[in-house]
């Protein structure tokens, strides 16, 4: 069985964002974390659930995932992300990133855990730390989807 911790940050919604992940397996543990100059904290929250799942090295895996954000529980738990996509995601956000999740879930065997951010769970605050910092770095990768979707709004 396989457990991916998520956590996304924002500083600023829209403004500078990260991700961290942690992946365990076993034995065998791994971190993954990016920073973006611009974007939400729902999208890094949804983008380490994605990143996680497309870390995974086989096909039809048993995965647990364990997120601190309700959008992201919620939305795939309680199946309204299908609803959404029925309706071709009218009046939703990060379509493109619901889409990607969407086809990466197809993939393997999952399930969601919500846990209650920062109160001390050891793999969500490391999560935490990681996206933190990715959004502080100097060098910071661009959202340009989500770039360009609000630059026509502006």
């Amino acid at each position: 069985m396989i457990e991916i911790f998520t956590d996304g940050a924002s500083s600023g919604n829209p403004g500078p964002g990260g991700y961290g992940v942690v992946l365990r397996a076993g034995q065998h543990y791994k971190e993954l974390a990016e920073g973006f100059r611009k974007t939400t904290n729902n999208r890094m929250e949804l983008l380490a659930v994605i990143k996680g799942l497309e870390a995974l090295k086989s096909l039809n895996q048993t995965v647990t995932i364990y997120s601190d954000s309700k959008y992201v529980v919620d939305a795939i738990e309680k199946r309204w992300v299908h609803g959404w996509l029925q309706k071709g995601f009218k009046d939703k956000k990060n379509k493109d990133l619901w889409l990607r999740y969407l086809e990466v879930s197809k993939l393997h065997q999952i399930r969601f855990v919500w846990v209650k951010g920062h109160a001390g769970h050891p793999e969500n605050e490391r999560c935490d730390r990681l996206a933190v910092a990715a959004s502080q770095q100097r060098e910071l990768l661009i959202d340009t989807v989500f770039e360009v979707e609000n630059s026509k709004l502006g």
